[in-house]
């Protein structure tokens, strides 16, 4: 019988370990799951974060780097530009005549024409008349590419666009600073003097 009380009590100790083990792990599993259910309820509030916000060191490094390759495309940009604009202008510099080159060489061919047919004649009129039509032609090619003449025929002296060579005394006040004489035409290149005329101003 004692034996028999024996083997209870120890039944009785096992069953109790057995159950305060088992109550122990539900309340691990509790726990877990708790721990669990607060784990997916943050990380569904980062999420939500990172949607709507999102990290502002992350944005402001995307937004240097979209600054940096626009600043590098309109650098290259201007580089090919200023480029261009040089290149440009060297053959502007270079080519720049070529226009009023290519309007004087029809009154070239006429001047070579007009030796040729001077060698067969000795009569002064006749070479006249060519070097008269050689003449009118090359102004109206002067003429074509902007050229003009400075006006000096009873006109007032100006800096601007005469050259006073000699003045003439004892003129009369009416011809006082007046050009009384013209010793070298002065021309224009749409309206910009190329060349002064030189006059005699009257004193």
């Amino acid at each position: 019988m004692k034996k028999e009380q024996e083997i209870n009590i120890e039944d009785e100790e096992t069953l109790n370990l057995h159950k305060a083990d088992t109550e122990a792990s539900d309340k691990t599993a509790d726990a877990d799951v708790e721990v669990a259910e607060d784990s997916e309820v943050n990380d569904d509030s980062d999420d939500v974060e990172v949607v709507a916000g999102g990290d502002p060191l992350a944005n402001a490094q995307a937004e240097i780097e979209e600054l940096k390759t626009q600043l590098l495309y309109k650098a290259a940009e201007f580089d090919n530009y200023r480029k261009r604009m040089l290149k440009e202008r060297a053959e502007l510099i270079l080519n720049g005549s070529e226009r009023a080159v290519k309007e004087l060489l029809p009154v070239l061919d006429d001047m070579e024409r007009a030796i040729a047919a001077g060698k067969k004649t000795e009569d002064p009129q006749v070479l006249r008349e060519g070097m008269e039509l050689i003449y009118n032609k090359f102004w109206k090619t002067f003429e074509k590419l902007g050229v003009t003449v400075i006006e000096t025929d009873n006109c007032d002296f100006s800096t601007d666009l005469h050259e006073a060579v000699a003045l003439v005394p004892g003129m009369g006040d009416d011809k006082k600073g007046k050009i009384i004489d013209c010793t070298q035409k002065g021309y224009k290149l749409n309206d910009k003097v190329i060349r002064f005329a030189q006059v005699a101003v009257g004193q």
